[in-house]
């Protein structure tokens, strides 16, 4: 945080304990008076034991990129501030060639959807300190090559070739379309639900590009309408594949720089109906590549000879229901593999040979790794993130790649994230609890032990005693049929258990999803405590199908979206409401896109519980929403209407007894306004009373300019009057 920004944060603070307001409001909750301070484009540097963090000054509207070293947490240098180059209006983000001796900035980005975007992007000479600019518009997804002297990127759906030194390009596919041909960037279907963009890959020594192609002509078209383009709405046209529906049809290809020519890798020997991830190995001359059936329940890892285009299938794994897929796959010098499965029950590291044959099942346990961190050739440590330590929180762990040695790194319980130095001597740890929150901390990746405190939010966690905040009490429920749930609580601060009080639900549900973990506040967090300081208990229970504790409790919602876990919202209600202190008249229940689709359904299979439900981007109908998610979960609603109609909200119009505000943005790509149309329609003719909103041009998010004050304002009022 910049000296600026940091002033402008302290003011906030000072300005909220000289005026001793002990109430939170909405106006400050969206202004950021609650906003933790933290390390923001934190990058581990590879060649040198240092990092890099990304300093904003939000005023200026300027950016610089500081160079630090682990061991002292000195500044080492400052490697560009963007006030000094006309060219660059901020550093939006940055990315190091192999040698870091050059930085491509990405600046005036503008989104295309929730992760892709198009940028201007620059090519920073840190010892010349010269800036050059990287093609003559904004570009998409840009890397270096191996040797540093290639840049490729996509643009207009066809993917180029920069020369470093002679600032020429060169066009390597050529059929690119809207609508039609993708090549090297994902489509919107795999953007959102296999969570990549760039969709090429640089080989060890910079002499092959390994791509792959879309062809979205067969996909339907979906459009929306843009109000505020002028005298007229502007339509937008996209392919979007419903569940059952045409997906892309994908193809794998490798370019040969030198050659320069273009050839596609025969996959037939493979069930390869989608290719959700492609790595080349340490071997310059082997990729790897991931594929799918539809089903997403039988995974192949292949091999693929760059030199002849032979084919080897190195792993397979199969799975009742389905199978998730991660970026957790690393390479070793041997080419060896780590890998992370959930085929014994829980997610696990494995450590296979180069031929696929399994050496060492690394962490074992009921209970689940969270993420992977790295591989210490040193040492032969592991280092990894888990719930070992209960499923709410977050630890940071050695072990040894025999699976020996196990030691924990992170002493507090919390949520514990980690940033390691390249040679593995320490790490930058980010942690936060419930009652802690943002500490950034250096320490030794050999026993964890505490270096250096870099950052911390002492100053915010001072400022905010004058509202004497509510704590969340952490619990579990266990519910009528046995089902143990992980749930918080916020009580008012002056919560007496002789009264009554009404309850407010909140919840998101997803498959692997969790919204009960030991982490500091976000803007929703102190929402829910404003609503306790009005008089309001907040819970949140996560029920069966999300994530964490195991694939039997994630996937027991397979084919069946949304009756588990509303029965488990409505019997944790049911429970909640048995409290001596609650009036179990009063209990309302919300949740945003999944969250929508649950508390719209609680409101109607549940109305004689909930008195009130905000929905907001909802999904009514699983056949309305996209073929990969979907059918990942339910497969497609040709194979099965009975889980798609008997769990749908739009379904059980006519069982709403209670108060419904249902909101969604019209520009929406993700889950469409649609569902929000047909499911008034539908409560229009089941002659329903309800409350609706919907925000012009606003997407999935619903946020920009005043929306988010205005839309949890209208939700306050909701609960206030209905609950």
């Amino acid at each position: 945080m910049n000296n600026i920004t940091r002033a402008l944060f302290i003011f906030l603070l000072t300005t909220i304990s000289v005026v001793a307001q002990q109430k939170i409001t909405l106006e400050q909750i969206w202004s950021g008076a609650f906003r933790t301070q933290g390390m923001d484009e934190l990058h581990a540097m590879k060649n040198t034991n240092q990092y890099t963090v990304l300093d904003i000054d939000w005023n200026a509207g300027t950016a610089q990129i500081d160079l630090y070293d682990f061991a002292t947490l000195n500044k080492v240098s400052t490697l560009i501030d963007s006030k000094n180059h006309v060219e660059l209006r901020g550093i939006d983000s940055y990315t190091f060639s192999s040698d870091e001796k050059k930085i491509l900035i990405a600046t005036n980005s503008e989104y295309i959807f929730r992760h892709s975007f198009t940028a201007d992007y620059f090519i920073y000479d840190i010892s010349a300190k010269t800036l050059s600019k990287v093609g003559d518009s904004k570009i998409q997804e840009p890397t270096f090559s191996a040797d540093n002297s290639k840049i490729a990127y996509g643009y207009e759906n066809n993917l180029y070739v920069y020369n470093v030194a002679t600032k020429k390009t060169t066009q390597i596919t050529n059929d690119g379309k809207k609508n039609a041909i993708i090549n090297g960037i994902t489509d919107w279907v795999y953007e959102e639900e296999f969570a990549f963009v760039r969709a090429y890959d640089w080989n060890a020594t910079g002499d092959k590009i390994a791509f792959i192609r879309f062809d979205e002509t067969e996909v339907p078209e979906f459009t929306m309408e843009y109000y505020n383009q002028g005298l007229y709405p502007a339509p937008y046209t996209f392919k979007y594949p419903k569940a059952g529906e045409n997906n892309s049809k994908v193809s794998l290809h490798i370019y040969d720089v030198k050659a320069n020519t273009n050839k596609k890798v025969n996959l037939s020997d493979f069930n390869a109906y989608y290719i959700p991830r492609i790595k080349w190995t340490n071997d310059a001359q082997t990729l790897s590549v991931r594929l799918m059936n539809r089903h997403q329940n039988n995974l192949d890892l292949v091999f693929v000879d760059a030199t002849n285009g032979k084919t080897e299938g190195i792993l397979n794994e199969k799975d009742d229901a389905y199978i998730d897929v991660t970026d957790n796959l690393t390479f070793l010098n041997d080419n060896s593999f780590i890998w992370t499965s959930e085929k014994d029950g829980y997610n696990h590291i494995y450590h296979y040979n180069k031929k696929g044959k399994l050496i060492n099942q690394v962490t074992k346990g009921n209970w689940e790794v969270t993420a992977y961190y790295g591989f210490d050739d040193k040492t032969g440590a592991v280092f990894y993130q888990s719930v070992e330590n209960g499923s709410i929180n977050r630890d940071v762990y050695s072990i040894s790649i025999k699976g020996k040695k196990k030691t924990r790194l992170t002493p507090q319980t919390g949520t514990n994230e980690a940033t390691f130095s390249p040679n593995f001597d320490y790490f930058i740890n980010s942690f936060s609890s419930s009652t802690t929150p943002d500490t950034y901390t250096l320490h030794s990746a050999k026993d964890g032990k505490l270096v250096k405190e870099i950052v911390d939010n002492k100053r915010l966690a001072e400022g905010l005693k004058v509202f004497n905040l509510p704590t969340k009490e952490f619990m579990v429920i266990t519910t009528p049929k046995g089902h143990e749930l992980n749930a918080w609580m916020i009580k008012p601060t002056d919560f007496d258990p002789n009264k009554k009080y009404p309850v407010f639900m909140y919840q998101y549900s997803g498959p692997g999803s969790q919204q009960v973990n030991n982490d500091w506040n976000g803007y929703d967090d102190y929402w829910f405590m404003m609503l306790a300081q009005q008089g309001y208990i907040v819970a949140c229970v996560d029920g069966r199908g999300t994530g964490f504790k195991g694939a039997a409790f994630k996937k027991v919602t397979y084919k069946e979206l949304g009756k588990y876990e509303v029965e488990d919202q409505i019997d944790a209600a049911k429970v909640i409401g048995g409290y001596n202190y609650v009036d179990e008249s009063r209990i309302g229940i919300f949740g945003w896109s999944y969250g929508g689709f649950m508390s719209s359904n609680c409101i109607l299979k549940g109305n004689d519980v909930f008195k009130m439900a905000i929905a907001v981007a909802p999904v009514t109908n699983w056949r309305f929403y996209d073929s990969v998610y979907t059918e990942r979960y339910m497969q497609a609603p040709q194979e099965n209407a009975s889980g798609y109609d008997e769990n749908s909200p739009i379904n059980h119009v006519k069982k709403l007894k209670g108060s419904y505000l249902l909101v969604h943005g019209s520009a929406d790509d993700n889950v469409h306004l649609q569902n929000t149309m047909l499911m008034v329609e539908a409560l229009v003719q089941a002659n329903k009373q309800f409350d609706w909103a919907i925000y012009p041009d606003k997407n999935h998010g619903i946020y920009g300019g005043a929306t988010r004050l205005q839309l949890y304002t209208k939700m306050t009022n909701f609960i206030k009057e209905k609950l």
